[in-house]
C-alpha cells in the first residue's frame, strides 16, 4: 500500500484474511467462515471470494484466474459456515475450469463457473480512465460519516463510514444529495475509489479474491440512481441475482483503485450495472458486470 497510515492489519483485513483462508474437508470441498457481525445475510462478495479461493485452491499456481461467472440463488445465513464443494471440469493445456457450488443447511446457496490461464502474451487495448478527481482529497468513510456538511442521508453515511476490510471514496457525492436543476433523471453513472484498509500479504490469489470481494460493493446501487432511490431506502428490496467478474492485469488490491460504475438498463424489478475497475496509473485490471432484484415494496 503506497501511501497507506500504516503497515500493521486492522481488524477488518485481518479477519476478512482469515475468512478467505478455508478449511480443506476432503480433496475438492472447503468450509469457510463468516465474519462475527450482525446482518442478515451473507455479503454476496464473500461467497464470491471464497467460492474463487476454493477453486483456486485446485489449480497451479501458474494459472491465474481470468474470468468468474456467478449466480446468487439463496440468502447465505451469517450464523452457519458455508461449504464449497469444487468440480475439476478441464484441465487442459492452456486453460482450466472449474465449477463450485456454495451449500448451507443442505440446500445450494450459489454457483459459479472460473475459468484458469496460462500467462500468455498478446494483443492489448483498453479504455481510458475517467477523468476523475483522485482519492487523496476526498473525504474518506468516516469523514463521511461524521460531517453533517455533506448532507448525506443517515443510513449512507453510516454505510460509508462502517469499519470494513474495504475503504471506500466515493467521488460523486452528489448521487445522495441532489437532483440536477433541470429536472431530468441524474446519469446512473457512479465513480468510488477503493482499497484494503491496511496491506496485504504478497500473494497474487489473495490479491484477486479480495478483487472479487469488494466487486460487490456499491454496483447495484448505480441501477437506481435514475430512480432518485437507493438500496438504502426502505422502500427497496435489493439482491445481487448474478455476478459476472474479468482479471485483465495483475492487480494489487491495497493501493487504490479507482471502480467506474454504470447502469446502461432496468426493467422487471431488476438492474443491470457493470464496472471498470483501474488502477492509479489507468490499467484496466478488471471488469464487472451484475443484474440484481431492485423491487420496490408491494411491486
Amino acid at each position: 500500500m503506497t501511501d497507506a497510515t500504516t503497515d500493521a492489519l486492522t481488524d477488518a483485513v485481518a479477519e476478512l484474511i482469515a475468512i478467505l483462508d478455508l478449511e480443506r474437508l476432503e480433496v475438492d470441498l472447503f468450509r469457510g467462515q463468516n465474519p462475527k457481525t450482525g446482518w442478515r445475510r451473507v455479503f454476496g462478495g464473500q461467497v464470491v471470494a471464497q467460492a474463487l479461493v476454493a477453486a483456486t485452491r485446485t489449480v497451479p499456481d501458474d494459472r491465474p484466474a481470468h474470468s468468474l461467472h456467478a449466480y446468487f440463488m439463496l440468502p447465505g445465513d451469517p450464523r452457519a459456515p458455508i461449504v464449497y464443494e469444487v468440480e475439476r471440469i478441464r484441465d487442459g493445456r492452456s486453460f482450466t475450469t472449474r465449477r463450485v457450488k456454495a451449500i448451507q443447511h443442505g440446500r445450494a446457496i450459489f454457483a459459479t463457473t472460473i475459468s484458469y490461464q496460462v500467462s500468455e502474451g498478446g494483443f492489448e487495448h483498453q479504455p481510458a480512465m475517467p477523468d476523475v478527481a483522485g482519492p487523496d482529497g476526498l473525504l474518506d468513510g468516516k469523514a463521511l460519516a461524521a460531517s453533517g456538511a455533506t448532507g448525506m442521508p443517515e443510513a449512507v453515511a453510516a454505510y460509508f463510514g462502517r469499519e470494513r476490510p474495504i475503504e471506500l471514496r466515493p467521488v460523486d457525492l452528489d448521487r445522495y444529495i441532489a437532483r440536477r436543476k433541470d429536472g431530468a433523471p441524474p446519469e446512473p453513472v457512479f465513480n468510488v475509489w477503493l482499497r484494503a484498509a491496511s496491506a496485504l500479504p504478497d500473494d497474487p490469489a489473495l490479491h484477486r479474491a479480495v478483487l472479487a470481494y469488494a466487486s460487490d460493493m456499491t454496483l447495484l446501487d448505480v441501477s437506481l440512481i435514475p430512480h432518485a432511490s437507493s438500496v438504502f431506502d426502505p422502500n427497496i428490496q435489493a439482491a445481487s441475482l448474478d455476478h459476472a467478474l474479468w482479471f485483465h492485469r495483475p492487480v494489487r488490491v491495497d493501493d487504490w483503485l479507482l471502480y467506474a460504475q454504470d447502469s446502461p438498463a432496468a426493467g422487471g424489478a431488476r438492474g443491470f450495472a457493470r464496472g471498470q475497475i483501474f488502477d492509479r496509473a489507468g490499467n484496466l485490471v478488471a471488469s464487472v458486470a451484475q443484474e440484481g432484484l431492485i423491487r420496490p415494496h408491494g411491486g
